[in-house]
């Protein structure tokens, strides 16, 4: 252990937070042993993928072979040194990149490859890496399915990444050379959606409600993808560094943690929020200056982020306190490691206190798992640090998904796995995501609102109340612009035309009944319905001389003029005449201190003049 307690936490007793211990995990005669993939299996391929990938059965790891491209996977509870021929997932024709385990069936997982293509595995019953059969009679296992759908190029373009969504079952994300990410429907074998980056992508990460995709990229940005809609819901600039970048979406939060490089090649970690990407909080968080990629991984219970240096042996974790990392502490190793995986929280050792467990490659000659340990005592289970786990219900099906719908999984209780009683759901399906989750859905551009209809479903409002001048002639001018501004704007919002609300024609009678009396006298009435009775009491206050012309003005055939619109316009005359009197009264004030700024004038140059 290393570090220094130094800040309230409920891991207090513990000091120092987790006690990472190495190979922790025993077979059932107590022996401690290592996972070994001997004679350097483990794939050597460059490209920044984890290498591995693992489930609360098994492990998969990427594999050096011949002929074409496999990987192997490793039942947990098989240790010690491997054979020298293993059955393996052979069905590519290049070297496999990336895997995935489907989160809702330990018997499923996927594989990208560099020959462009996606198959779908399933792990036979009893799979055994040891089968009671002749070295040379070992059958490899072959998929059960593909996914043809990115464009078939010479040379194909790779597939980078493969990511199954962590709420339906059957939807993979994938990354392809060609620039984008292809989001499937693994039941329909097809492609449901396409996310045009323009460049590389380095990694992805799905939101917990499914509605949204993280991805970084080699042009060095960081996209909010509303995957339905196939764009971009947030787009801003990531690390500036010209190394690769990762991303994690950090569990049911609005919130999205990043590594990646400076421009000086120094590693960096980032927090950000969804709803305004367009800076991490608190900034870019210098770690070091060590050339490896750290990749991130988050465990929602505990709320840390582990950060796993590729290339060197170290892992250190955060744990997120008020939208900052808090620094724990860092398991460190003289073993370098090239791919790290990080076992689902319901298969971790609740009875010893394990919060998580990491598996790492050592040499690309064997896997090691790390055990991340709360020191406490366990003699009972402990609610504070296993809080309810995702289990393996999924939310919805890929319909439902595809159609926009969104949720979170139904969780089960640790405490039913501690007590050794299996998965029960302590929640059901949840139709919006939870309080700590803020993150909602893009929603595509808002449509213009009728005004009319606007206008309709608005109740009528008072007009508000002329304020009175300020005493100062600075703030007597402003209060004037802003009065006959306003004014200016409700003639302007008045005399647009009428579109489908009969409320629309109130602007013309009232500006019609604003009129003087003389102008109204020339028109002469047209021949039309007598108007209604409202009318009149409206034409008699705007002009006195109660002629025809003015008790009857001038609408458009159809609509008529109703106590609404009388109302109105009594309104507006009232608020022209307030205007009115105002203007006349700030006119006379400005012309007051007009001449008082003259006399002032004139004094100081009466002074200057005796004094000079």
């Amino acid at each position: 252990m290393s570090g220094r307690f130094v800040r309230s936490s409920k891991y207090r007793e513990a000091a120092y937070l987790l006690s990472p211990t190495k190979i922790v995990a025993r077979n059932l005669t107590g022996t401690r042993t290592r996972l070994r993939a001997v004679h350097k299996k483990v794939s050597r391929n460059a490209w920044d993928t984890n290498l591995v990938k693992v489930n609360p059965r098994y492990l998969s790891v990427n594999w050096e072979a011949g002929g074409g491209g496999a990987f192997a996977v490793i039942p947990l509870e098989e240790r010690g040194k491997l054979p020298e021929k293993i059955p393996l997932f052979r069905g590519h024709t290049a070297v496999v990149l990336d895997t995935d385990w489907n989160p809702f069936n330990d018997d499923l997982i996927a594989s990208g490859s560099d020959d462009g293509r996606v198959l779908l595995w399933r792990v036979p019953e009893n799979f055994t890496l040891r089968p009671d059969v002749d070295p040379d009679d070992i059958q490899d296992i072959a998929p059960v399915g593909k996914l043809s759908g990115h464009p078939k190029q010479a040379p194909p373009m790779p597939l980078f990444f493969v990511l199954l969504l962590h709420l339906s079952e059957n939807i993979l994300a994938t990354a392809s050379g060609d620039f984008t990410v292809k989001v499937w429907d693994i039941e329909a074998g097809a492609p449901k959606f396409t996310l045009n980056l323009g460049d590389i992508v380095q990694s992805q990460s799905w939101s917990a409600n499914g509605s949204l995709l993280v991805t970084t990229s080699r042009d060095k940005k960081l996209r909010l993808w509303d995957v339905r809609q196939e764009r971009p819901a947030q787009e801003t600039q990531g690390h500036s560094g010209a190394k690769n970048s990762r991303s994690v979406w950090l569990g049911e939060r609005d919130r999205i943690a990043t590594t990646g490089f400076s421009k000086m090649s120094d590693r960096q970690l980032a927090l950000w929020d969804i709803r305004a990407p367009r800076e991490p909080i608190n900034g870019f968080k210098t770690l070091d200056s060590i050339s490896g990629v750290c990749m991130p991984f988050w465990d929602d219970g505990t709320q840390c982020l582990y950060l796993a240096g590729r290339g060197d042996g170290n892992i250190r974790y955060f744990e997120l306190e008020n939208d900052k990392f808090e620094y724990l502490a860092e398991y460190k190793s003289s073993d370098p490691q090239r791919g790290v995986a990080f076992m689902p929280k319901r298969g971790v050792n609740a009875h010893e206190n394990e919060v998580t467990r990491a598996f790492k490659t050592v040499n690309d000659s064997y896997i090691e798992p790390i055990s991340f340990i709360v020191p406490r005592r366990a003699e009972s289970f402990q609610d504070d640090i296993y809080p309810p786990t995702i289990g393996l219900t999924p939310a919805m099906g890929p319909a439902d998904w595809i159609a926009g719908k969104e949720a979170i999984p139904p969780k089960i209780s640790m405490a039913s796995l501690y007590e050794g009683e299996g998965l029960k759901e302590v929640t059901g399906v949840q139709d919006k995501p939870t309080a700590t989750m803020s993150a909602p859905e893009p929603s595509p551009a808002p449509k213009p609102v009728d005004s009319s209809v606007k206008k309709a479903s608005e109740p009528t409002r008072e007009p508000t109340p002329v304020a009175k001048p300020a005493p100062s002639m600075k703030e007597q001018g402003a209060s004037m612009a802003a009065m006959v501004s306003k004014f200016a704007d409700k003639e302007d919002e008045e005399s647009e035309p009428a579109e489908e609300s009969s409320f629309d024609e109130i602007p013309k009678p009232v500006e019609q009944l604003s009129r003087s009396t003389d102008s109204l006298s020339k028109e002469e009435p047209k021949t039309q319905p007598s108007p209604p009775k409202v009318a009149t009491p409206v034409a008699e206050r705007a002009s006195p001389a109660n002629t025809p012309a003015a008790t009857t003005p001038t609408v458009p055939a159809g609509p008529t003029l109703t106590s609404t619109a009388a109302v109105a316009a009594d309104a507006m005359q009232r608020e022209v005449s307030s205007i009115k009197e105002l203007i006349a009264e700030q006119t006379k004030t400005i012309a007051l201190q007009a001449e008082q700024m003259q006399t002032l004038t004139a004094e100081i140059e009466s002074l200057k003049a005796k004094l000079g």
